[in-house]
């Protein structure tokens, strides 16, 4: 939701609330004769209701539309919700007492122990109470603008995956790519039957991984670097070189659930714009994975940047970085660095 509809919402809603104290003030004016109280006397009662209502209409509000609804109900700690509910409540309550002694101090009014400590105590539960309504409102637009925020997000994810899927199905295992690794296979058919059958196992495994397991919304990154592995070893087979690719993974915690094929545009490129397969560790690509964050860095060596800052900066790219802004906000770094001999990618993404 945009942020001036949000701000009409918080305008309109307290534009609400004041109207409603004006007319409970015109209520009790009218219809008692409160005002004549010796609490009322010394004081404009307008005043004395304004600090007594609104302080903790505020604090409780924002509250629980700042703190208690990011940090509980959104991650669904409901004991939690509770415990700080109460305590919005009472520093709700704490920021009126305060407002009414502020004036007191001031010469508005007879502050909060005018009729004793029980009288105090009641009107401390009051405002405790009014703190606790509106920061149930509080939460509720909360959660409806987080609602709508989600939807929205969804609807523009959706898209986004559809756009990024067609780039994806344009650059993963092209033409060129499987027309090789057939010619490839086939060749090796003829000097070794068994080794030739494994990969071609593998081909088959990436091709049910692209129908199958992309479908879904996450996967385990155990399953991403199988994958991966496999695309690599189809790779190696284009190269007589043993040393042209240095492949590691570093860490255990591969159960992390990742939203599939988001390292391999960038390993697909390296491979594309390698210089030679003739090079010692033409291609770099290594993850070093720890607690919930994976490191991803994948470097080719290149003749002229020119061409590849082109490729990085088209189309493919843009909606990369598109989809890790929708699928990561917040929790990913992404950084790129071109040199006349080599083209370095830095990912990090935060599982959490």
């Amino acid at each position: 939701m945009k942020k001036p509809v949000i701000t009409l919402l918080h305008i309109g809603y307290w534009l609400l609330y004041l109207l409603l104290l004006v007319l409970l003030l015109l209520c009790i004016k009218l219809g008692s004769n409160i005002v004549q109280h010796p609490l009322f006397l010394n004081f404009r009662f307008d005043v004395f209701l304004g600090a007594f209502a609104v302080a903790p209409a505020l604090t409780g509000f924002y509250i629980f539309y700042s703190v208690v609804f990011v940090k509980t109900l959104a991650k669904k700690r409901i004991l939690l919700f509770f415990i700080t509910a109460v305590a919005a409540a009472i520093v709700g309550g704490l920021a009126g007492a305060f407002s009414v002694m502020l004036l007191f101090w001031n010469g508005i009014g007879a502050g909060l122990f005018a009729d004793g400590f029980t009288s105090a105590i009641t009107e401390f539960i009051v405002m405790s109470i009014i703190a606790l309504l509106n920061g149930m409102v509080g939460l509720v637009m909360k959660g409806f603008i987080s609602w709508y925020g989600d939807i929205k997000l969804k609807e523009e994810l959706n898209q986004k995956n559809y756009e990024t899927e067609l780039a994806l199905v344009k650059s993963q295992l092209d033409p060129h790519f499987l027309f090789n690794t057939i010619n490839n296979i086939d060749v090796l058919i003829e000097r070794d039957a068994v080794k030739a059958s494994a990969y071609l196992n593998k081909l088959s495994h990436i091709m049910r991984f692209m129908l199958y397991e992309t479908k879904t919304e996450k996967i385990t990154l155990q399953k991403e670097l199988e994958y991966i592995g496999q695309y690599i070893e189809l790779q190696k087979i284009r190269s007589a070189n043993p040393n042209y690719i240095d492949y590691s993974v570093k860490g255990s915690n591969q159960q992390l659930m990742i939203t599939p094929m988001l390292f391999i545009p960038f390993i697909e490129n390296a491979f594309k714009h390698s210089e030679s397969r003739k090079l010692h560790n033409a291609v770099c690509i290594h993850f070093d994975i720890k607690g919930s964050l994976i490191l991803f860095e994948c470097e080719n060596a290149q003749g002229s940047s020119t061409h590849l800052e082109q490729e990085y900066k088209g189309l493919g790219n843009e909606l990369i970085q598109k989809r890790l802004m929708l699928l990561y906000p917040g929790k990913h770094t992404l950084t790129t660095n071109a040199t006349p001999v080599t083209y370095n990618v830095k990912l990090e993404i935060n599982c959490e």
